[in-house]
């Protein structure tokens, strides 16, 4: 499965972009894709999940309310919506995939990574 992240860029403290995760190979319904975001210094960090084939969310607290992950199956895309942006939502936002069901995506579990498109929030 090859991943490509889209839609990064420079944001304003409250405004919103929409990261996209283009996918070519396999079905997306077989997998799991998550979103992972690194901040300048910091480690990888998991901050929301799909499943693809039952459409099962997950977000982590930081982005709980702000943050909405969807898929289109049919397109082999998956998007995360980012709104009322932060600037410690700054770094580089990663998809990756992991075959199988289930909404939580550990690092260590995905088997695809994208390369990464960089957010940054500062006015």
């Amino acid at each position: 499965l090859h991943l490509v992240e889209s839609g990064g860029g420079l944001v304003q403290p409250g405004g919103s972009l929409r990261l996209s995760c283009a996918t070519s190979g396999t079905p997306l319904d077989y997998y799991a894709i998550g979103w992972f975001r690194q901040g300048p210094g910091k480690e990888r960090e998991g901050i929301s999940c799909i499943s693809c084939g039952d459409g099962r969310t997950y977000y982590e607290d930081s982005v709980w309310g702000r943050f909405t992950i969807s898929s289109d199956n049919a397109k082999n895309t998956v998007y995360l919506q980012m709104n009322s942006l932060k600037p410690e939502d700054t770094g580089v936002y990663y998809c990756a995939a992991r075959s199988g069901s289930g909404n939580i995506c550990y690092k260590d579990s995905m088997d695809f990574w994208g390369k990464g498109t960089l957010v940054t929030v500062s006015s």
